[in-house]
């Protein structure tokens, strides 16, 4: 058989069979990963969020100003924000605002969110969790 012929051949059995079977849906493509290298010392500098999360902010002078409630990365993944909880009783009436992630620092043992105090906190608008 010739090249042609088998050309030919596939063609023909394509389209009978093609023409015999129900229409589908197109599956979508897989989504593509894009892989960074990431230098661990790097990483071996900053905090998980498992160990920070309800920890207590405070400012330059060491004034208790909120707690660390939650830390948010959006589906830019670009810059991962906190949401800090200002004043309250027990988690109730507390008021939640959001800071960049980066606005924070650890000093020694403390999380500080630097020029930060409970007024200016509570002056920012409130942030509701999505559902």
């Amino acid at each position: 058989m010739t090249y042609r012929a088998i050309l030919l051949t596939t063609a023909v059995l394509a389209t009978g069979l093609a023409g015999g079977l129900p229409a589908r849906a197109e599956t979508p493509m897989p989504t593509t990963v894009t892989l960074t290298e990431v230098d661990p010392t790097v990483l071996a500098t900053g905090y998980r969020a498992s160990e920070i999360l309800k920890a207590d902010v405070y400012n330059d002078a060491g004034e208790k100003v909120g707690t660390l409630e939650d830390m948010i990365v959006t589906t830019s993944g670009t810059v991962p924000y906190a949401v800090v909880s200002v004043g309250g009783f027990l988690g109730m009436n507390a008021h939640h605002v959001v800071v960049a992630g980066s606005a924070l620092q650890l000093m020694g043992k403390k999380l500080t969110l630097h020029g930060a105090t409970k007024e200016s906190l509570k002056a920012l608008p409130n942030f509701t969790f999505g559902s």
